[in-house]
This record gives structure tokens, C-alpha cells and sequence, in this order.
């Protein structure tokens, strides 16, 4: 039990894609304009994850060396695939707003990383176990940091007005270098953070 429950935080905080890692910053700058986008996006990489870590898992044994990583990457890319219909068939507008970034996860080091890191060399179980801790804690940067530059950019949350028309928003929060502003100073306090405990 005790390592299930070290498997399963391990992606929330110790060893946090984002904030403590640095993986996947592509998507984690490029689409967390708003809380609702980093929640979409965290959501459907999550999806991936743990989908292709399962299907990892499962043919590990039953793929050469030599082509390893290509077949990992068929497995990723079929998923990604799978999400990028569901989203534009069902949630039009996000997959509008994500645009580019879905096909994206297919090359999303943390993805890959999983596979190739864990369950490759672990049973299903343990492998979804890490998938779902690894994606929420994807998941639960890239929503904080949305958030973050929503606030602080447009004065509002999950498109959620909190302030009035005449409050004073930076602007910046919601341009390209206030992601790394942003990105920089969440970082800063999770850590700082995670370090005390």
C-alpha cells in the first residue's frame, strides 16, 4: 500500500512534471492563457498518459529493443489521435483554443518519459497507478498557472469576472512572456514549499 501511495504522489509532488521537472513546457507556456485551457489540456494529456502507459505495459515484452521507442510513439500518437476527435466532435470550442497543442502530446516528454521510465518496466497496475499521478499532477500545474495568468491578466477565472470593468489587470500575464513570469515565480513558491516537508 505504502508503494502505491509513493507511486501515486511521486507525479503530484515530489517529482511534479512542471513545477519540479520542468517537462512539457510547450503546451504548459503555450496554452494556459486561461484556467479552463490548462484544465482542458491537463486533462487530455492525463487521458493519454494512462491509456499508453496501460497498452505500454502490457506489449512490453512483446517489443524488440531496437524499436522500442518508435512503438511507444505509434502507441502515444494513436491516443493523442483518439482525444483530438473526441474534443473536436464534443468540445469544440476547447479543441479550438488548443489547437496545435493536442497533436502535441504525441512529442510531450512526460508522456514518453512514463513509458519508457515505468511501464515499460512495470505491471499494469502500478503503471496506471502512475499515469493517474504523473497526469493530476500535470493536470493540477497547468490549471494553477491558467489560473494564475487569468487572474492576474484578465481579472477573471475559469472566464468568471472577479473584478469590476474599471480593475487594473497586466496585460502581460496573458502574453507569451508572462507565462514564463508566471511559470518562474509558481515554481519558485512550490518548491519552496515542497522543500519544508
Amino acid at each position: 500500500m505504502n508503494n502505491i501511495k509513493q507511486i501515486f504522489f511521486k507525479g503530484i509532488i515530489k517529482e511534479n512534471p512542471v513545477f519540479v521537472m520542468l517537462l512539457g513546457m510547450c503546451p504548459t507556456l503555450g496554452v494556459t492563457t486561461t484556467a479552463y485551457n490548462g484544465l482542458g489540456m491537463g486533462i487530455a494529456t492525463m487521458f493519454v498518459l494512462i491509456m499508453s502507459n496501460i497498452v505500454v505495459s502490457l506489449i512490453k515484452n512483446l517489443i524488440p529493443n531496437k524499436v522500442r521507442i518508435p512503438a511507444f510513439i505509434v502507441v502515444i500518437a494513436s491516443f493523442v489521435t483518439i482525444v483530438e476527435m473526441i474534443l473536436e466532435a464534443f468540445i469544440p470550442f476547447l479543441y479550438d483554443q488548443l489547437g496545435i497543442f493536442i497533436p502535441l502530446i504525441v512529442v510531450n516528454c512526460v508522456i514518453l518519459g512514463r513509458a519508457e521510465a515505468f511501464a515499460s518496466k512495470n505491471n499494469v497496475y502500478h503503471s496506471i497507478i502512475d499515469g493517474l499521478g504523473m497526469g493530476l499532477g500535470f493536470t493540477l500545474a497547468l490549471t494553477v498557472l491558467g489560473a494564475t495568468r487569468e487572474i492576474l491578466g484578465s481579472g477573471s477565472i475559469f472566464n468568471l469576472v472577479l473584478f469590476g470593468e474599471n480593475a487594473n489587470t497586466i496585460l502581460l500575464f496573458i502574453l507569451p512572456p508572462g507565462a514564463f513570469i508566471a511559470l518562474a515565480y509558481l515554481s519558485a513558491i512550490y518548491n519552496k514549499l515542497t522543500l519544508k516537508n
